[in-house]
């Protein structure tokens, strides 16, 4: 375990949520110029105070960097503990990319209410680096509730017609899913000597019938955030209802809570128990990969088609968590990196279009590439890389789970393959009705091109999915050894003797 001498996990942290309390104390919708521009910067040095965390991380270091631990709450034996190993480390600058982009992406788009929009983000964007620096259990909970608050404000203000029904939705949804764990969470304080250190709970043995409860009370937060099915039904009711910004974060990031929620919590604590369900896991992973990207095949909503495809593409991330071997949870953590720029992209494209034309629907469009090259251009490589496309990042975790599900069970990475036919044909299907073909409506034949700031977005995008396609080994080789030690871990007995 390193100890940091510089507070970089805070910094990362409380940095964005400093400047959203900044942004919302002195912005006024007077003068949304400055507004954005605080927002601006505020983004940007986010971002920057991440980017020493992955210079200086160290990928032959077992165990967590970048330590910080500080008294919070005696009574109870909490600590703001925090603490980052190669599981994690991507997914700080990642969330901090994703809102500086978000950021620009809403410059000329939000009109009302600004301050009150960029600071949500801003503090959001805080509060999941949080969920994924925290090393005390307390403290880990606290940030993976706190982060419904912004969203449900961002889908419930700046959402489409349905937005307060949307919000609702994925407010109680997300938010029953936890209650089961905040009793695991009790139990397990309760049986280690009023603890909450994570690490702690790895180590205690627990009886069978103790496992299956923890397992089964985390299962119901993490499920409901990746969304797994059957309790996925809020995400593309979500997604079709939150303002471009909201989509993009939501895909990008939130999602990926719940999936390093089963590395964290659900796969170390009870080794035993994951090892019980891992068929049930396998199997509720199969059928989001195949169902939802047949659901995802007839969608007219450009934006739900890509809803339904995060979930497919979250199914590959944790069908290679339950598989037990090195190649698959790796590919599902590299898929859960790429997953984060690829659905930004293309919830940004669907943005792009829907801010010109004021529809979502597939058939409203035609011959897009007559009148937007640029755009037209990078929607294309978005939708290669959302269906696994070779020197693209969609493509490395997807072929890194087959791989390792292959090598589980011959079967099983058959029936994953299948994938990239279905991501294939649902990508294709939209590109082909939406870009190519002739100019088949009036509103088409005025579209603009991507202007300066649109065009910025995303390039840069897509110089992340090429590059990390190109060239994943800076991903792989962070995750390496903590993965390896993960899986040593999980496949050591924790029972009670």
């Amino acid at each position: 375990m390193m100890q940091s001498t510089t507070p970089l996990l805070s910094l990362a942290i409380w940095c964005p949520i400093a400047f959203g309390i900044l942004v919302l104390a002195f912005g006024r919708d007077d003068n949304p110029s400055r507004v954005r521009m605080l927002a601006l910067v505020g983004a940007l040095i986010s971002f920057m105070v991440t980017l020493p965390i992955v210079r200086h991380f160290d990928n032959a270091a077992h165990g967590m960097q970048f330590v910080e631990k500080l008294s919070w709450i005696e009574r109870l034996n909490a600590f703001y503990a925090l603490g980052v190993d190669g599981i994690a480390m991507w997914l700080i600058p990642l969330t901090a990319f994703i809102t500086v982009i978000v950021v620009i992406a809403a410059w000329e788009v939000i009109e009302k209410n600004v301050a009150q929009y960029m600071g949500a983000f801003l503090i959001l964007s805080g509060l999941m680096i949080g969920v994924f620096c925290a090393t005390d259990g307390l403290l880990f909970y606290v940030f993976f509730e706190a982060t419904l608050i912004p969203m449900y404000i961002i889908v419930g203000v700046w959402g489409g017609p349905n937005r307060v029904y949307a919000a609702f939705k994925f407010f109680l949804y997300t938010l029953m899913g936890s209650l089961l764990t905040l009793l695991a969470i009790i139990y397990l304080y309760l049986h280690s000597g009023h603890s909450f250190e994570i690490a702690t709970w790895h180590a205690l043995p627990l009886s069978q019938a103790a496992q299956n409860f923890l397992f089964i009370a985390f299962l119901m937060a993490f499920a409901v955030k990746v969304p797994m099915w059957p309790v996925h039904t809020w995400l593309p009711d979500a997604h079709v209802e939150a303002p471009t910004g909201g989509s993009v974060v939501l895909a990008a990031i939130m999602l990926k809570l719940g999936a390093y929620g089963f590395l964290r919590f659900s796969l170390p604590i009870a080794p035993d128990a994951s090892h019980v369900f891992a068929p049930m896991m396998i199997t509720l992973s199969l059928i989001a990969v195949i169902y939802i990207g047949l659901v995802a095949l007839v969608q007219k909503d450009m934006k739900k088609l890509v809803a339904y495809s995060s979930i497919a593409h979250m199914g590959f991330v944790t069908l290679g968590f339950f598989m037990f071997n090195e190649m698959a949870a790796q590919g599902a953590i590299v898929q859960m990196i790429s997953h984060g720029f690829i659905s930004a992209a293309m919830f940004l494209c669907i943005g792009v279009l829907y801010d010109r034309v004021h529809s979502r629907e597939i058939a409203d469009y035609g011959g897009v590439v007559n009148t937007m090259p640029k755009f037209a251009a990078l929607f294309v490589l978005f939708s290669m890389a959302n269906c696994g496309l070779p020197a693209t990042s969609g493509f490395v975790g997807e072929f890194m789970v087959i791989l390792g599900a292959v090598k589980f069970n011959f079967w099983i990475g058959m029936l994953a393959a299948t994938a990239l036919i279905f991501g294939a044909a649902y990508s294709l299907w939209m590109v082909k009705r939406v870009v190519f073909g002739a100019v088949t409506h009036d509103h088409v034949a005025k579209l603009t091109d991507l202007n300066r700031r649109e065009f910025l977005i995303l390039g840069s995008l897509a110089i992340a999915v090429i590059a990390m396609g190109l060239l994943p080994a800076p991903f792989t080789d962070a995750m390496q050894v903590s993965v390896a030690d993960l899986l040593k871990h999980v496949a050591v007995p924790k029972l009670l003797p």
